[in-house]
C-alpha cells in the first residue's frame, strides 16, 4: 500500500464510503481533462488524463494510473502486467495457472469481491482509494454492478470478454488501460514464438485433418454434454497451432453461446461422427470432469470413428485467458499431440 493521503484527503475518503453505504451519494461523476476531478473520489494524484474507448463508452482516464482496481476477466491480465494494482476481485479459477510470483501478488492484494459480479463490496472498493477501475465483466453482467457508486470513486473502464478467443484483444485493451502495453507485448512475443513452434512442428500431423472439441460445461443431471467449435474455450489455442476445428453452432446465443452448445447425449454420434480426431477439456489438475467422463463412458461414444481409431485427445488448460496462461495450454496440446506425429 502506498502511504496515506493528506488529512483532508482521509476525511474525504470516509465521507464518501459512508455516503456509499447509506445510497445517498450523488451519483454525477463529474471529472475532465484535468484529471481525476469533479465527482471523482480519487486516491491517486490528478495528472495527465485520456480519453479511453471502453465498452461502457468514452471515459476520461489518468496517462500513467497509480492505484488500480481490477475486477472479472481484467485481474489476471493485469497482475501478469505487473499494473499498479491497490485491489482486485476474487479470480480463484486462474490461481492454478498463475506462476509463483503472481500467485503470491495475487495474495497479497486486497480483496474487494467474489468472483461474481453482484459480489462486489463497494467499501472496500473506496477504501482502496484508486485512481482507475477495470471492470472485467461482461456488458450482460453488468446488470449485477451498480456502476453509478463506482463511478462516485474512480473513472470506471469496463472491458470484458465476448466469445472466448477474444482474451487476445481483451487483455491488451486492459494492459492499455493501465498503461502496461510494454508488459502485454512482451508475454505476446513470448506465446507468438511457443505457437510458431508447434505449427511448424505439428503442421505435416495435422494438415487436412478435422476435429471436434467435447468441452467440461455439460449437465449430466440433464443429459447433456458440451459441444465446442472454433474461438471456443477448448479449441482456441490449439487452433493458434493449426487444428482446424470444423462445424458451427445450430442457434447462436450470444457471447461464449455463439461458439458452444449443448445437445443431448444421444446426440454424441450426430455431433461428432464426421471428426477425423476429438480433443476434449481436463480439469486444471489434469482430472477429467464428471460431464466430460460421462460421455467417454457412454457406448454411443465408442461407435465414433476417431475414437475406434485412438484418435481422442486430452487438452489441460483450455479456460487460459492470459499470453502467459496459455503458453500452458501451449506445453499441454504438445504433450497431447506427440503420437499424432510421425518422424
Amino acid at each position: 500500500m502506498t502511504p496515506a493521503r493528506p488529512i483532508l484527503r482521509g476525511l474525504a475518503m470516509l465521507a464518501l464510503s459512508a455516503a456509499l453505504l447509506t445510497g445517498c451519494a450523488s451519483t454525477d461523476p463529474g471529472g475532465s481533462e484535468g484529471g481525476a476531478s469533479g465527482g471523482y473520489a480519487s486516491g491517486g494524484d490528478a495528472g495527465a488524463t485520456r480519453v479511453f474507448a471502453a465498452d461502457n463508452g468514452d471515459v476520461a482516464t489518468p496517462v500513467d494510473p497509480q492505484r488500480i482496481v481490477a475486477t472479472g476477466y481484467a485481474v489476471p491480465a493485469l497482475i501478469e502486467a505487473d499494473a499498479a494494482l491497490v485491489g482486485i476481485s476474487s479470480w480463484d479459477r486462474g490461481v492454478p495457472m498463475m506462476t509463483k510470483v503472481d500467485r503470491a501478488t495475487y495474495e497479497g492484494l486486497d480483496n474487494v469481491g467474489g468472483e461474481r459480479a453482484d459480489l462486489l463490496n463497494y467499501e472496500a472498493v473506496a477504501l482502496a482509494q484508486p485512481d482507475l477501475i477495470i471492470v472485467g465483466v461482461p456488458i450482460p453482467g453488468l446488470v449485477d454492478v451498480d456502476m453509478a457508486r463506482l463511478e462516485l470513486i474512480a473513472p470506471v473502464v469496463v472491458l470484458g470478454p465476448t466469445v472466448p478467443s477474444a482474451w487476445r484483444e481483451l487483455t491488451r485493451r486492459q494492459a492499455d488501460a493501465a498503461g502496461r502495453l510494454g508488459a502485454f507485448e512482451q508475454a505476446k512475443a513470448a506465446y507468438d514464438e511457443r505457437a510458431t513452434e508447434l505449427r511448424e512442428k505439428y503442421g505435416a500431423a495435422l494438415r487436412g485433418a478435422e476435429f471436434a472439441h467435447l468441452g467440461a460445461y455439460g449437465d449430466v443431471s440433464a443429459g447433456t454434454f458440451q459441444r465446442e467449435f472454433g474461438d471456443s474455450w477448448g479449441t482456441n489455442i490449439a487452433q493458434d497451432i493449426g487444428v482446424e476445428y470444423y462445424g458451427e453452432v445450430k442457434e447462436k446465443g450470444g457471447g461464449a453461446r455463439d461458439v458452444a452448445e449443448t445437445p443431448s447425449m444421444e446426440m454424441i454420434v450426430e455431433s461428432f461422427a464426421a471428426a477425423d480426431a476429438i480433443t476434449y477439456s481436463l480439469a486444471v489438475d489434469g482430472s477429467v470432469p464428471a460431464s466430460v467422463q460421462a460421455v467417454l463412458d457412454s457406448p454411443l461414444w465408442q461407435q465414433l470413428p476417431a475414437v475406434q481409431a485412438g484418435k481422442v485427445i486430452p487438452l489441460r488448460y483450455t479456460e487460459a485467458a492470459t499470453y502467459a496462461s496459455a503458453l500452458l495450454t501451449l506445453d499441454s496440446i504438445d504433450d497431447a499431440l506427440a503420437p499424432l506425429r510421425q518422424d
